[in-house]
């Protein structure tokens, strides 16, 4: 009878904690969404545009009616639990009535003392609130342990995809870095993003890698560094197979200077040093990546220098403009290439989107000289005068490699990159641009 009392009340409980979970895990978009959005009517980035195009309104509004979607959610769950924790206690009221129902009966028919049955009337009060409470521990044990299964599973998807740690160690001497065929497809693509991509990277040149967007020159980069292994090809460096290296070796041996680099919320000399951050380093040793990358003037009107604080977000912090910004990413990236003894590579992708004409061909010139007998330096740009000096320039198209030369053999063979080149020229060219191709297009052929 005990158990009947307790049975409706764990029905109750079990039902409302279910209910709650599969609301959390359908809704949960819905409050990252709304999260979303109030940061972005707040965040300093957006606020231009906010103001001047009237966006706030509408983001207001948007975040009002997705604030009473989760308020009727709430009220809809609310409901369902008052209505269900309310059968529960009928049912355990009509338990607790028909148990006292059953003593009485006991009692009666002789079968029960007046003293036991209120022995057992004070135990039956004591057991149900014990089972109650017994009931809600278990209750709130079961859901959280729906939340823990999921936990789990995430764990396990983590495992799944996160580098593996440990493997062979890297060759000392490395002289070139092959991909050979590699292919490469994402989850979610039905095409490849690289299909059967062959690329060579000898030690003290400069390559360049071009396309439109969207022809996996990302891709080829994320390949090359390691994050992402081929499905099927090989990267070799030296004559080792990356995919049997220990990867965190292969990390050391790579630089990285992208168009979005992280902008650390520390100070100039910390941005900087944060390239090799186990490496200590003062303002001495930093001056001389300060100097290669023309950072100079920028960390000279900082009010405290290389100590100065980057970071709007704190009092007294200081913030740069994009082309600055971008001048302290190549002196990160020159303090983490120098202070690298062995065989590496320095991928660069788009490093002067905000750079001035001159600031531009000088930062392009600072990166060729990175170069060296024990470093290969990869260029990704889609500005084609920062290429034409480069050993080899590999072209890809729709993820496969379309052409590769000099810029003088490519120029040459008048195909894609040529058309490429030639469109961007027109730019600064006077009068018309009527006969330019467009990349795209098939080469024209020559007279005869």
């Amino acid at each position: 009878m005990l158990l009947l009392i307790a049975a409706p009340r764990g029905w109750g409980a079990m039902r409302v904690a279910q209910e709650r979970y599969v609301s959390v895990m359908n809704w949960i978009e819905h409050v990252r969404a709304s999260r979303l959005i109030g940061h972005l009517l707040t965040e300093r980035d957006a606020a231009q545009e906010v103001r001047i195009h009237g966006v706030g309104a509408f983001l207001l509004a948007k975040y009002r009616g997705m604030a009473e979607s989760a308020e009727g959610e709430q009220k809809r769950l609310a409901d369902g639990k008052a209505l269900t924790e309310l059968v529960a206690a009928a049912l355990s009221g009509l338990a607790m009535a028909g148990t006292y129902g059953v003593m009485l009966w006991l009692i009666l028919s002789g079968h029960m003392g007046l003293a036991v049955a209120g022995t057992a009337v004070i135990a039956v009060r004591a057991g149900s609130a014990s089972l109650g409470a017994l009931v809600m521990n278990v209750n709130q044990l079961h859901e959280e342990s729906l939340y823990v299964q999921d936990h789990d599973r995430f764990l396990a998807e983590a495992a799944r995809r996160a580098i593996p740690a440990g493997g062979r160690p890297l060759p000392e001497r490395v002289d070139r870095v092959v991909l050979d065929q590699v292919t490469y497809r994402y989850p979610d693509r039905d095409e490849a993003a690289l299909d059967g991509v062959s690329v060579e990277l000898p030690m003290g040149s400069v390559t360049a890698v071009v396309g439109e967007n969207g022809s996996g020159k990302s891709t080829l980069m994320k390949v090359l560094a390691g994050l992402l292994l081929p499905q099927s090809g090989t990267v070799r460096w030296g004559g080792a197979d990356l995919a049997g290296l220990d990867r965190s070796q292969v990390f050391d041996r790579v630089s990285l200077l992208t168009q979005d680099f992280q902008r650390w919320p520390v100070t100039a000399a910390l941005n900087i040093r944060i390239g090799r951050p186990a490496r200590e380093a003062g303002p001495t040793e930093l001056q001389p990546s300060v100097e290669y990358a023309g950072a100079a003037p920028v960390v000279a009107k900082l009010p405290h220098g290389l100590r100065s604080l980057l970071a709007r977000m704190f009092r007294g912090a200081s913030e740069l403009s994009g082309g600055e910004w971008q001048k302290i990413g190549l002196a990160r990236t020159h303090w983490r290439t120098e202070t690298c003894a062995a065989d590496s590579v320095l991928i660069v992708d788009e490093p002067t989107s905000a750079l001035d004409p001159e600031a531009e061909i000088a930062a392009f010139d600072a990166i060729r000289r990175l170069a060296g007998p024990h470093r290969a330096v990869v260029l990704v740009t889609h500005r084609m005068s920062g290429v034409r000096h480069a050993d080899t320039i590999y072209v890809l198209a729709g993820g496969r490699l379309a052409e590769h030369g000099s810029h003088d053999t490519l120029m040459a063979a008048r195909g894609r990159y040529a058309a490429m080149f030639e469109t961007q020229a027109a730019q600064y060219a006077a009068g018309p641009r009527a006969g330019v191709p467009h990349p795209s297009a098939p080469p024209v052929p020559e007279p005869s």
